[in-house]
């Protein structure tokens, strides 16, 4: 809401919309498409993420809006309390309507243009190493704590360790699926892949609550993190609101949708790697050449301020109706399967913010993108898991995480799933 209104007035306005967006729910009468679907994820965004900020628990432990965002929502779905019509606008909305990859696109093109292109030079060629370190520290503890509590070192690896990390639902869990079911022989993909997503579901949650427990390890701890710059030597300076004028959003808007199909048109002549990955890629590519005019890269540095502000509640609602499951993760949640879920998330976590203290980046922004990144559910869970941080900044090397790592770990699941399944 605008700042010139009285507290009054605002809460006055929002007690407005939700009555309307609540009665029109109710009675059926929600517009389709994007009208409907975006009234209602910013009007239960913004409600939910003002009650997450302020409530003692859900700010404190369980990352705060993000956290009640996301579940708040999944629960009225799984409580089927929100009207069947109204949810599947919404999943048309964040799924074939592309909001999720609108949002990212914004992020990615945003925050590289908008870093400082001497961190971008020198963080990148370092970043292999916790994010690997990470991911062989994952694997080798997980698996021995699945050998002491008898439920099998292969059985740990292929269907908890490798579904976490394997760098979500679309780019992971459904094409690992499809390779572990080719080796297996006996169990078809759907099978595999059932298998895979409890794993999947719980580790993404663990992401997001320990992603709020690293931000208030880093207010506790100001040594440990660079408040939203990977390595050390660095600031971030924040630019003025008022620099950005209508003109420039739009200007920012669109080069953001042009960089998102320069990537999906080279993932056409490139398609093992992913149109995300390619996307990061060029964008870095093109900071580091310093090709690009300034304006341009103040543009889409300042779009993606305003996207972050003013769409992320939206955005995390519509993950929890759209990509949240509880129904699976009750099902299958039992202390062993937890526990193994829990020494994945944590394990590569730590790993990967002790090894990036070593390279040169802070301990808090390398656990968070090396490690959460691999560990949460793809784009979904890498929007979570930095807003729960509050470290939307980061999400360039996030997305490498989800996108080449995960790429890194279907190639470690067609090496070891032979030796695994035999």
């Amino acid at each position: 809401m605008p700042a010139s209104l009285s507290r009054k007035t605002q809460y006055l306005c929002v007690s407005i919309a939700l009555a309307i967006v609540i009665a029109a729910s109710c009675l059926g009468v929600m517009p389709n498409g994007m009208i409907g679907a975006f009234g209602f994820l910013i009007a239960v965004g913004g409600l939910l993420a003002y009650v997450g900020d302020r409530a003692p628990i859900f700010k404190d432990y369980l990352g705060g809006a993000p956290f009640l965002c996301i579940f708040g929502a999944a629960f009225l779905v799984y409580l089927q309390i929100l009207p069947e019509d109204l949810s599947g606008t919404v999943k048309t909305f964040m799924k074939q309507g592309g909001f999720l990859n609108f949002y990212i696109a914004s992020l990615i093109s945003g925050s590289i243009l908008g870093m400082d292109r001497r961190l971008l030079k020198q963080a990148g060629p370092r970043y292999v190493f916790p994010l690997v370190g990470g991911v062989i520290c994952a694997m080798v503890l997980t698996g021995l704590v699945g050998l002491l509590l008898v439920y099998g070192f292969k059985q740990t690896l292929i269907f908890v360790c490798f579904p976490i990390i394997g760098g979500g639902m679309g780019a992971g869990a459904v094409p690992m699926s499809e390779i572990v079911s080719k080796i297996s022989g006996s169990m078809d993909a759907k099978t595999v892949l059932s298998k895979f997503v409890p794993a999947l579901a719980i580790g993404n949650v663990l992401a997001i609550v320990i992603a709020g427990l690293l931000n208030k390890l880093g207010q506790r701890f100001p040594k440990l993190t660079g408040n939203g710059v990977l390595m050390k030597g660095f600031e971030i300076t924040e630019p003025a609101e008022k620099a950005y004028s209508i003109d420039a959003l739009g200007v920012g808007l669109f080069a953001s949708c042009i960089f998102f199909i320069s990537g999906y048109l080279i993932h056409h002549f490139i398609p093992w790697i992913h149109g995300y990955a390619l996307m990061i890629i060029l964008v870095g590519v093109l900071k580091v050449s310093n090709v690009i005019p300034e304006a341009i890269e103040n543009a889409c540095s300042g779009w993606y301020q305003f996207v972050v502000k003013n769409f992320t509640p939206a955005l995390l609602v519509g993950i929890g109706i759209a990509y949240t499951d509880l129904h699976e993760v009750f099902q299958t949640i039992s202390p062993t399967f937890f526990i193994l879920v829990a020494t994945t998330v944590l394990s590569i976590v730590i790993a990967s913010g002790y090894i990036g203290m070593k390279v040169g980046f802070y301990f808090i922004e390398s656990a968070l993108t090396s490690g959460l990144g691999m560990a949460d559910m793809g784009g979904t869970g890498d929007v979570a898991v930095l807003s729960a941080a509050k470290r939307m900044e980061l999400m360039p090397f996030m997305q490498i995480s989800s996108r080449l790592g995960g790429a890194l770990i279907l190639v470690l699941v067609s090496f070891f799933a032979p030796l695994l399944l035999t």
